[in-house]
């Protein structure tokens, strides 16, 4: 029997926001045609304009976009303070701001930001957004002393395994989330153990993963411990955060096992069970599905979790290795509610469910599998990635599961597969304006693959271009880098810089004093174009420092932004544990971990912009992509439209 806090609870429920026709239509006011807002100073050729794409149209019609503030920040920019602030998928076309510093008006603006060159880094600054000629209440901000708000962190004690091995711990992934309703964005942070890793690496036990839950101020909300029971790693404990009930909080859902335990110290199962094998797999014993609630981190319902672990061998070997390859997302399967996503399996049996939270408890919605008599024999096998997407890709306002060379239909039947293979990195948007609905960009790791790396539409699995490379491709982005050529670019290790339709551009991919770049891709500066999110090798074990690089059109990228003691996730593929628009106007922002783990390093853009959006969190394709980006190889997240200049 699964011990758990009891499962009622009585929760106010808050007005909720529907997306109003998705970003662009905010702005625009029709489903016409997608552009962002352009004010003097920016040239007409920069203009970013594309048709709206059908599927992004039919989410708008139902989904419950999180209630958010403001997000006011205000950050030192050269010539003065920057000031920017969200606006939101349910303003109206014509809203308007003023801003204040202290209690005089300083600015009335259709912007979303504004450099106030009289500013310091004293000032408190207010937003007040303008809807038919009302000023409405907004909110307050102090503006910060420098570049980024560090975030103190309380670093949970090391320990020893069972053999013997000391391991300290270090802070890794995190998601954001509005865990107690007020508006803003809390954020829940892993620790990772010194020694966790695969069990490819056989014998290596690992201490347990902990997640704590933080106010941008740096007050702990909670700590979970998921116990020695779940081994830790990049491919065992990926978790969800999101508000599964629709009540204005976000509640926490991921895999537990015997000896976990929630912040006020329940156990989930049996506190004494070990199911460790001779190698430190955990190729035995209970696992479960457990929910948390966000303002608390107190359990309030565990079920058995699938897909279940079953025969170990049917996953692509003996020893616990390929089994523990699992995933996990937010989907909207129903349309208008989210649903939790969780997988196993990637190189060979593939199963993947789907659940749905209420408030109270768990149920479990349809499971996909390709060992099914459904599916067995048709390809679906053997075509995970280490990442996935979600996006509506047919436009039926229903979420499918793009999982690597393959993907899920939304009632939970297969939808198509390219029979490619494995591979590491995908990316799933409308990559190509000039073609109706959402291309995926992935990269295969099978030297004998039809293609090292390839576009394929997203709705139904037929490659549009791509190459045989007969080599492990293992990296591989899209970003739009350029107005030169329309829509994104796209550039992976199998060589060759690319445009949306396949041209090819450069035989050099964009690169970084001989370095490569493509890890990851943040919106960070004035233009709608992508700058590069990498990281620099430090020659500290385990890490690099954060850099942003600029492309100009050449494959020697520009570095415009980095800080030394911000330190990455790992050595080959440079994560910072978050990026995402959590503050401010459409630009990202971005989580780096400190040299000890003693803070976390947020920064926010210091660039003013001539460009308007409304925020890209309430953005269905980007925000799920901001709850799936912690799952295995961490990506970058996309949009539903077309962002950049065509």
């Amino acid at each position: 029997m699964v011990q758990s806090a009891p499962r009622a609870r009585s929760r106010h429920r808050r007005p909720r926001h529907v997306l109003a026709a998705v970003l662009a239509t905010a702005l625009l006011g029709g489903l016409g045609t997608f552009t962002v807002d352009r004010f003097a100073g920016a040239a007409d050729d920069e203009a970013p304009s594309a048709p709206v794409n059908s599927a992004a149209a039919a989410l708008a019609a139902s989904r419950v976009a999180e209630k958010l503030d403001r997000g006011l920040v205000a950050v030192p920019a050269s010539g003065g303070i920057l000031v920017s602030w969200r606006m939101l998928g349910d303003d109206p076309s014509d809203v308007s701001f003023r801003l204040y510093r202290g209690s005089t008006l300083i600015e009335e603006t259709s912007k979303t930001n504004f450099l106030d060159t009289a500013g310091s880094s004293s000032d408190m600054y207010e937003i007040r957004a303008v809807v038919g000629g009302t000023e409405k209440p907004g909110g307050k901000a102090r503006a910060w002393a420098s570049g980024r708000q560090d975030i103190p962190l309380q670093k949970p004690a090391g320990g020893t395994t069972r053999d013997g091995v000391a391991y300290t711990y270090s802070a890794n992934d995190a998601s954001a989330a509005d865990l107690d309703g007020d508006g803003q964005y809390e954020l829940v942070l892993k620790w990772v153990p010194s020694n966790a890793t695969d069990v490819a690496n056989s014998g290596t036990c690992t201490g347990p993963t902990i997640y704590d839950a933080y106010e941008l101020s740096g007050e702990r909300l909670w700590r979970i411990n998921l116990g020695t029971n779940v081994r830790s790693g990049s491919h065992y404990d990926s978790f969800q955060v999101y508000d599964y009930d629709g009540d204005g909080r976000a509640e926490m859902a991921v895999r537990t096992s015997d000896g976990s335990r929630d912040s006020a110290g329940t156990v989930i199962g049996s506190a004494t069970a070990s199911h460790l094998a001779d190698n430190c797999a955990v190729l035995s014993g209970p696992e479960y599905l457990s929910v948390f609630d966000g303002r608390t981190g107190r359990v309030m319902d565990s079920e058995p979790f699938q897909p279940a672990r079953g025969s170990v061998a049917d996953w692509g070997d003996t020893w616990g290795n390929r089994e523990g390859r699992l995933l996990s997302a937010t989907a909207y399967v129903s349309g208008s509610k989210p649903s939790m996503i969780f997988s196993r399996g990637i190189y060979e049996r593939i199963a993947i469910a789907a659940y749905d939270w209420d408030g109270t408890q768990i149920s479990r919605r349809w499971t996909f599998d390709s060992n099914s008599s459904t599916n067995y024999g048709k390809g679906y096998d053997q075509q995970g990635n280490h990442n996935l997407a979600v996006a509506d890709v047919d436009g039926d306002g229903k979420d499918e599961i793009l999982y690597g060379a393959m993907a899920v239909d939304d009632n939970g039947g297969g939808l198509w597969t390219t029979k490619l293979g494995h591979g590491d990195a995908l990316h799933v948007g409308d990559l190509n304006p000039a073609r109706p609905g959402l291309e995926s960009f992935n990269v295969h790791e099978h030297t004998d693959s039809a293609y090292g790396f390839e576009m394929h539409d997203a709705r139904t699995g037929q490659v549009l271009w791509g190459s045989r490379t007969g080599t492990d491709v293992g990296r591989g982005i899209c970003a739009d880098l350029t107005r030169e050529h329309a829509g994104a670019e796209c550039w992976s290790s199998g060589g060759g810089l690319y445009a949306a339709n396949g041209t090819k551009i450069s035989d050099a991919v964009p690169a970084f004093g001989g370095a490569a770049s493509y890890n990851s891709a943040i919106w960070w500066d004035g233009d709608p174009h992508r700058e590069l999110l990498d990281h620099r090798w430090s020659g500290t074990a385990g890490s690099g420092y954060g850099q942003i690089l600029k492309y100009n059109g050449t494959a020697e990228l520009t570095r415009i932004w980095a800080d030394t003691e911000a330190r990455s996730n790992n050595w080959t593929k440079g994560n910072p544990a978050l990026t995402a628009d959590l503050l401010g106007d459409w630009r990202e922002e971005m989580l780096w971990r400190n040299a000890d783990s003693t803070a976390l390093r947020l920064y926010t853009t210091p660039h003013p912009t001539e460009y308007r959006l409304p925020t890209l969190m309430h953005d269905p394709v980007y925000r799920l992509g901001v709850a799936w980006q912690n799952t295995g190889y961490n990506q970058p997240p996309q949009v539903s439209y077309y962002l950049g200049t065509k």
